[in-house]
């Protein structure tokens, strides 16, 4: 249970989560780590705790630095719970002097505590707070992704301490970016951004336009999950700009639900109209793909094609699960295509045109409707459709 020393007297002590597999619909299939920090100075602060169950992992890692009893001050930089579930056992243990949050945060946390009693202390973006020989300096982050988000800052140590920004869910031994595998690490910190963050990246935008406004000096990144950012921070925002901007490539994504396979051969045709058009694609049978890896395809993908039999006059299951968590998430400049095999009644391609017109992704064409077994014939108009699709992606205009 050994904490790790970070910066100078900047100590991470949170907890790895090595078993959880699900969080709020998204995969964990390695696992995450719930991160919090110590500050060792004249006024000790711990930055962030972790999700409850896991209050006596961070504990351990505190006392071999520090008495748990010796805190002074306790910043929550974010009141979800996998940060901030264990707050009421580290309050009653370390009765801080101030818990600093922002003015959401102090809601949120009476909201979800009902604690009137503790000390709290609201700071907003530009209030600094001096511990000793380190100063916090304090930036709102509002709705990345919660209404009471903030950063804290270390300008001594050019750390910042980003909440759920810039995270991964990963567990590993191995506490920072050059420990592991670069590609692997940015794959995770790419999901973590199109299943939590994409609904937010206009605002994310916005926030790099300020940090970058207020000159900050970052040469270290500490999020709430993951990896600590210590010789790649630069890239990491570098992608964070990239992947709020939603510039998409010259890439499709084919999902499709089918019941006797011939809606999956219909898939199959149309993908190999996009391959020769020299279109990149993914095929993902939404019955063995989970919807948050799915997901990250389409972060970066310019053309979504959703194809399902009809079942009981609708879309079949697995492919209306990921159309409903997909909407929430609003990705952008997207264009899009349905087509499924039907028996007697055809509505799901009517419906996913629905919900594609609904996230205002723009549907290309009606839809491919074909009755029972394909044809070769029927085949032909899905590698048309692929076809079409490809060559709408390389010129990247939209009919209409």
């Amino acid at each position: 249970m050994c904490p790790v020393e970070i910066k100078p007297n900047v100590f991470w002590v949170g907890a790895l989560d090595w078993e959880i597999r699900d969080f709020h619909g998204y995969s964990t299939y390695k696992g995450s780590t719930y991160n919090a920090y110590l500050i060792k100075d004249e006024k000790i602060t711990l930055v962030d705790t972790v999700r409850r169950g896991f209050n006596g992992e961070l504990l351990e890692r505190i006392r071999e630095v520090i008495d748990p009893t010796t805190i002074d001050y306790l910043i929550v930089n974010h009141v979800e719970m996998d940060h901030s579930g264990s707050l009421p056992e580290i309050m009653e243990l370390v009765k801080p002097e101030k818990l600093f949050c922002s003015p959401m945060g102090k809601k949120a946390l009476l909201a979800h505590f009902h604690r009137e009693d503790w000390p709290y202390e609201v700071v907003a973006t530009g209030q600094s707070l001096s511990l000793g020989q380190k100063t916090v300096q304090f930036m709102e982050t509002r709705m990345l992704h919660w209404p009471d988000s903030m950063f804290s800052y270390l300008p001594e140590d050019r750390l910042l301490i980003s909440s759920d920004a810039f995270g991964q869910h990963w567990a590993t031994s191995e506490r920072f970016d050059d420990e592991v595998e670069v590609p692997e690490l940015f794959e995770h910190a790419a999901k973590y951004y199109a299943n939590i963050l994409l609904p937010y990246s206009p605002l994310i935008q916005k926030l790099l336009g300020e940090v970058k406004k207020m000159g900050l000096d970052i040469d270290m990144i500490a999020p709430d999950h993951g990896l600590i950012w210590r010789t790649l921070p630069a890239n990491i925002l570098a992608a964070y700009d990239a992947w709020s901007k939603q510039e998409p490539n010259h890439k499709a994504v084919v999902l499709y639900d089918t019941m006797w396979h011939s809606t999956e051969t219909m898939a199959r045709h149309i993908g190999e109209g996009l391959r020769q058009e020299g279109v990149n694609y993914q095929l993902h049978n939404m019955r063995v793909s989970h919807r948050s890896d799915v997901v990250t395809e389409i972060l970066d993908a310019k053309a979504i094609i959703c194809g399902s039999a009809t079942l009981n006059n609708s879309m079949m299951p697995n492919l209306s699960d990921l159309l409903v968590y997909l909407k929430g998430l609003r990705p952008l400049n997207k264009i899009g295509a349905a087509f499924g095999s039907y028996g007697w009644s055809g509505e799901a391609v009517k419906q996913i045109n629905q919900f594609l017109e609904e996230m205002k992704i723009e549907v290309v064409d009606p839809g491919l409707r074909i009755n029972y077994v394909p044809t070769a014939d029927d085949l032909q108009q899905c590698l048309a459709l692929g076809q079409k699709i490809g060559r709408l992606i390389k010129e990247g205009n939209q009919p209409g």
